[in-house]
């Protein structure tokens, strides 16, 4: 499980991850609730959680993945322990890894971001104030100030044990 705030890197790294390690398989929260328009209701996000622990308990289930790499803001203690507390995760190992960077270097990529259209500018604030959080989580920490996204996935890689791990 990879958290981390808007724009710091999440899906690149995952998609990296899927590529780097044999048998793997990459959920983004985000297609669980991709909608418009984008509501936060208590309705919409319990629907958020059970669609995401639905895919990756399928995932967990089949035996043709060994690496299960899902990534999702997850800024909150709480959530993270909804989707652990309803995975049938006996067969296998969870890491919990929270993606973290300078202030800094966040604003320069959500900037790069912006520039492309990818994002709007209203993501600058509530990243850089979602980017403080982690640092509470029993999650560990990745910095990737200085990483690019195959060093941040290799490190990622080389830190967990290979047999069936699912991150």
């Amino acid at each position: 499980m990879i958290g981390g705030a808007m724009g710091i890197g999440k899906t690149a790294v995952g998609q990296q991850l899927k590529r780097d390690l044999p048998n793997s398989v990459f959920l983004d929260g985000d297609w669980c609730w991709d909608a418009n328009p984008f509501l936060v209701t208590e309705e919409t996000k319990a629907m958020v959680l059970e669609n995401i622990c639905f895919l990756l308990n399928n995932f967990l289930r089949c035996t043709a993945y060994d690496h299960v790499i899902f990534c999702w803001v997850m800024h909150q203690q709480e959530i993270i322990d909804a989707i652990l507390s309803r995975l049938n995760a006996e067969d296998c190992r969870i890491h919990c890894l929270s993606l973290v960077c300078r202030p800094d270097v966040l604003e320069k990529r959500l900037q790069g971001d912006i520039a492309e259209g990818v994002r709007t500018p209203d993501i600058l604030e509530k990243s850089l104030s979602y980017l403080p959080l982690y640092g509470a989580l029993h999650t560990e920490k990745v910095d990737t100030s200085e990483l690019s996204v195959q060093q941040a996935a290799d490190l990622i890689a080389h830190s967990t044990p290979s047999h069936r791990a699912r991150f």
